[in-house]
């Protein structure tokens, strides 16, 4: 009779005999049951992953055969006070697996590790950012857009058409705008982790050039510490004067 160790090693295994599996349920050891209940588990939980991945595929393989270059776009940025927008335009190749999603539904540890593994396996991978003048100059709307056309233009293989989250690029090529695109499309949902990722490092180096904001926690959003800051500390060249916290705390210094 196999021990519980030796059981464990077969069930994690790559693949696992069909017969294994029907000894097992009938053998009345807690342990080989506890054993079992786990491997259902995780065999329900890839099931689920993969039906996700062919759900945030499904615009892309509608279009593929068409435009067999998609680039997904968005955007991270657009709430916070102080800081720039990061716009990413991702094009990845028709076998592209990784689990992406929606970055603002995984950990700042899952981004990190997806972020070089999208980077290495991206067809191409390009940034367009927009500062704190320039959204003050342009309105922050339209400052993304244009940051979201220099993404798109900056790209090494110019793609045939965009998926784009809840906006329009303001660039001649075919596109598709998608409600919570960073949640269906997995282009797009590339594209948040590259964005997300990217303005977190830039935020926590901003945190050390302009401390007493909290800007590696906050990464410029309007939290208590942030306004705190404000109060205190007055503006900074990253902050928007177009938002109206900071707008008040320039009038006050």
């Amino acid at each position: 009779m196999a021990t519980l160790s030796e059981l464990k090693a077969l069930l994690t295994a790559p693949s696992v005999d069909p017969a294994l599996l029907a000894t097992l349920a009938a053998d009345p050891r807690v342990g080989v049951q506890r054993l079992l209940a786990q491997y259902d588990h995780r065999q329900a939980t890839a099931r689920a992953e993969q039906l996700a991945m062919v759900a945030r595929t499904r615009f892309e393989r509608e279009l593929w055969p068409r435009y067999p270059h998609i680039a997904g776009i968005d955007e991270v940025g657009r709430g916070p006070l102080a800081g720039p927008v990061v716009t990413a335009a991702v094009i990845l190749p028709h076998t592209f697996d990784l689990p992406v999603n929606d970055s603002k539904q995984l950990t700042a540890h899952v981004r990190e590790a997806l972020f070089p593994q999208i980077i290495s396996q991206a067809v191409a991978v390009s940034l367009g950012v927009a500062d704190a003048p320039m959204i003050d100059r342009e309105n922050i709307y339209h400052a993304t857009e244009l940051a979201m056309g220099d993404a798109v233009r900056h790209l090494r293989v110019q793609p045939d058409f965009l998926l784009v989250d809840a906006m329009t690029v303001p660039v001649p090529t075919p596109q598709r705008k998608l409600i919570k695109g960073d949640a269906n499309s997995i282009s797009i949902a590339a594209a948040s982790i590259v964005a997300k990722v990217v303005r977190d490092r830039l935020m926590t180096l901003y945190d050390q050039i302009y401390p007493g904001y909290d800007f590696c926690d906050n990464m410029g959003y309007g939290t208590a510490k942030h306004l705190a800051g404000l109060d205190q500390l007055g503006i900074t060249p990253i902050h928007r004067l177009s938002f109206a916290p900071v707008r008040i705390a320039a009038r006050q210094h």
